[in-house]
């Protein structure tokens, strides 16, 4: 099976982040068929160039998808699905670091079983390095445990996932949305059936620091949850305590230091 990777870049990205980013795809042991690249608004000089680069030493393999303005992830990713002519997409981040097998064995994954629509994996979490490794981040396994562990957390490392463009598009692409783009697109997946899996290995470098932390301290990240987690009950999708769990957690988060977020993700949170 093909498979296309979807990736988006914007201006305030991270040259050398975006070029390891890039280049972990391109040297993936199942080459993909097409890098659909979404430029969400202007870019770097700099950034420019390292797609330069890699388009020269890789030709006909980057699809460049410009955008004039700046519409933000779901928005720009949903671009980007226009464009994929595979069914299987694999996300990327522009500072993460795939590892090599990452690609194969997703897809090894929907040949074996074809009712799949999303596999992810669990991921290793570094800063600055690669060496530096500081956490991992463990996810649910089987599609049973995912629908449970979605009903109060995100079942899926985001930039891991590949998934079924068909049933991306069937609910809708992702959301009009800032923030938690992701945490909505799963919902609305795992409501319509959706099947998925995630693989037990570590296949997946997860770049972290302190902006980490100080995006779960945004207003509008917490407002966003609570608005999706509100749905996603009203939906029936999950139980009010499920809500009332999530939002004071999601509270919490906002009002503590910096420092005890940073003990509770480590020590509670990572389990």
């Amino acid at each position: 099976m093909e498979y296309s990777v979807l990736m988006t870049v914007y201006g305030k990205d991270n040259p050398e982040y975006f070029r390891k980013a890039l280049l972990s795809m391109v040297k993936q042991t199942k080459t993909p068929d097409e890098i659909v690249l979404v430029k969400d608004g202007p870019i770097t000089e700099e950034l420019q160039s390292v797609i330069d680069k890699v388009d020269k030493k890789y030709p006909n393999f980057i699809v460049q998808v410009q955008l004039p303005t700046n519409l933000g992830l779901g928005l720009a990713l949903n671009e980007g699905i226009k464009i994929c002519k595979n069914e299987l997409l694999a996300r990327m981040d522009a500072d993460d670091i795939s590892l090599p097998g990452r690609c194969e064995k997703q897809v090894a994954a929907f040949e074996e079983n074809p009712a799949l629509d999303i596999v992810g994996c669990p991921v290793i979490e570094f800063i600055g390095e690669p060496d530096c490794r500081v956490g991992k981040r463990k996810v649910p396994l089987d599609n049973e445990a995912i629908y449970q562990y979605c009903k109060k957390r995100d079942p899926f490392n985001h930039p891991t996932v590949m998934y079924r463009k068909s049933k991306v598009v069937s609910v809708g692409c992702y959301g009009n949305l800032r923030k938690n783009q992701d945490t909505d697109l799963w919902i609305r997946m795992l409501s319509k059936g959706a099947v998925c899996a995630n693989l037990p290995e570590y296949l997946f470098l997860f770049r972290f620091d302190e902006n980490t932390y100080k995006k779960r301290k945004n207003w509008l990240n917490t407002k966003l949850l609570f608005e999706i987690r509100w749905r996603a009950f009203r939906s029936g999708f999950c139980s009010f305590i499920d809500f009332l769990e999530i939002a004071v957690a999601q509270i919490a988060i906002f009002t503590m230091p910096v420092k005890f977020q940073k003990f509770i993700y480590k020590n509670l949170l990572r389990r």
